[in-house]
């Protein structure tokens, strides 16, 4: 993510409505899984594999670099039950999937 500073055309803080900064589209993971360089279906089996060690309604992010990945994570939350949050681009190539544990 990138932060933004204010804008040369905006008024100074204090003298108007100033827009605030972005909030991030969901919370901070609290797990991160390494999948980058790995072929499909490895990341699917190692999402699988652990997201129960995540609380459900809490973040599990997978790194990959599979373009599969793409399509082969969101398809998976839709099959299991799983919120697909969002996706990023990784500035080192590739992405990251975040997933809400719901069960």
């Amino acid at each position: 993510m990138r932060f933004r500073g204010r804008a040369k055309h905006q008024a100074p803080p204090g003298t108007g409505s100033a827009p605030t900064p972005a909030e991030p589209p969901a919370p901070p993971p609290v797990l991160v899984i390494d999948a980058l360089g790995r072929k499909c279906p490895i990341p699917i089996i190692m999402l699988a594999e652990r997201i129960r060690e995540v609380p459900v309604g809490q973040i599990v992010a997978v790194l990959a670099d599979d373009a599969a990945a793409r399509t082969d994570v969101p398809a998976w939350c839709r099959m299991k039950s799983q919120d697909f949050v969002w996706e990023e681009t990784l500035p080192q190539g590739g992405w990251g999937f975040h997933i809400r544990r719901t069960y």
